[in-house]
């Protein structure tokens, strides 16, 4: 068996599935996220966090046991907050019987191999944020995902800030502005003067940003030239992003994933159509899977022995062990 673990804000997903056969895998969910430290992730929490999931599916796949030979994790903010997981994490699986191969990896990395599975391409996950990642199988390429503050151009808190920058000008007469983002905005969130008071001192901004990017989809959906506009633009960040990353630029598969998508026809109309005029010689194809089905199948390649994807110590790091699977109990 062979375990995989998203890691995000909203808490710890596990799956647990045949060495070999993703598709088959079981899942269970946690409530609550690991901690960050000083250090970054927290370790010994993570490890508080995973062990009840990995029991609960233990006991709903392999009562009896099968070794677990290969363990892949993808976290949010592994790149910069992944020394302690790092550091750490082999010895604490290892003193749980856990000692196969194991791979750390960031989001990006998780999504791209739930998408595409290990072959070249790209993928661009857009949700509260917006990043793209590509592979010619000897080296990543990056592109944003950066932060709301600094990046994540196209994403959700990006245009959910968009609209309400809109919202704002039709409520001081400036030019740029909308009446229906404006209208939206208020039914929202209140009376406009409050709302910077209720958004600056939150921790969660970027998500209290990302909350009105489904108004800015529908204020388009009903006509508003503005609200189109700005998903236009948005389209237009995103394939900026999927161009700087593509394997040879013009061509190769391309994926896009993440929840922003659901927005529909406003936003993937645009992303379709900028994609077809600047990369005429990509084959888009959809998604096979989320990050979790992601971890799972970097799991499976690593107790194949085929795992197929550069390591470069942030975005993919794997244990030393790395000529085949342990034989170990979870």
């Amino acid at each position: 068996m062979v375990l995989g673990v998203d890691s995000g804000g909203s808490g710890l997903r596990a799956a647990l599935a045949p060495a070999g056969a993703p598709q088959d895998a079981v899942t269970v969910t946690g409530s609550q996220p690991v901690r960050t430290s000083a250090r970054g992730i927290d370790a010994a929490h993570f490890m508080e966090l995973l062990l009840p999931l990995v029991r609960e599916l233990r006991e709903r796949t392999a009562p009896q046991g099968a070794p677990l030979v290969a363990v892949a994790v993808g976290a949010a903010g592994m790149a910069s907050l992944g020394e302690d997981l790092r550091a750490a994490l082999p010895g604490a699986l290892a003193a749980y019987g856990v000692t196969g191969p194991l791979a750390l990896a960031a989001d990006a990395v998780t999504a791209y191999t739930g998408a595409l599975g290990v072959r070249p391409g790209a993928v661009v996950a857009v949700g509260t944020g917006m990043i793209a990642l590509g592979t010619d199988l000897y080296a990543w390429r990056r592109a944003d995902g950066w932060g709301h503050l600094l990046g994540d151009s196209g994403g959700g808190a990006w245009l959910g800030r968009a609209g309400l920058e809109a919202a704002f000008r039709a409520f001081d007469g400036r030019a740029g502005g909308s009446k229906a983002l404006l209208d939206a905005a208020g039914e929202r969130f209140g009376p406009m003067p409050g709302l910077p008071a209720q958004l600056y001192p939150r921790p969660d901004r970027a998500a209290v940003l990302a909350s009105f990017a489904p108004d800015v989809a529908r204020c388009a959906r009903e006509g508003d030239a503005t609200a189109a506009a700005l998903l236009a633009e948005a389209a237009g960040h995103i394939v900026d992003a999927v161009e700087a990353v593509l394997p040879g630029r013009d061509g190769g598969e391309v994926a896009c994933t993440g929840g922003l998508f659901r927005l529909g026809a406003p936003l993937t109309e645009p992303v379709g159509e900028e994609l077809a005029r600047r990369l005429p010689g990509a084959r888009v194809v959809p998604a096979a899977g989320d990050p979790l089905h992601g971890a799972v199948v970097l799991a499976s390649a690593l107790a194949s022995g085929t795992r197929g994807l550069p390591v470069d110590g942030r975005l993919l790091w794997c244990s030393a062990d790395a000529s085949g699977p342990g034989g170990v109990e979870g």
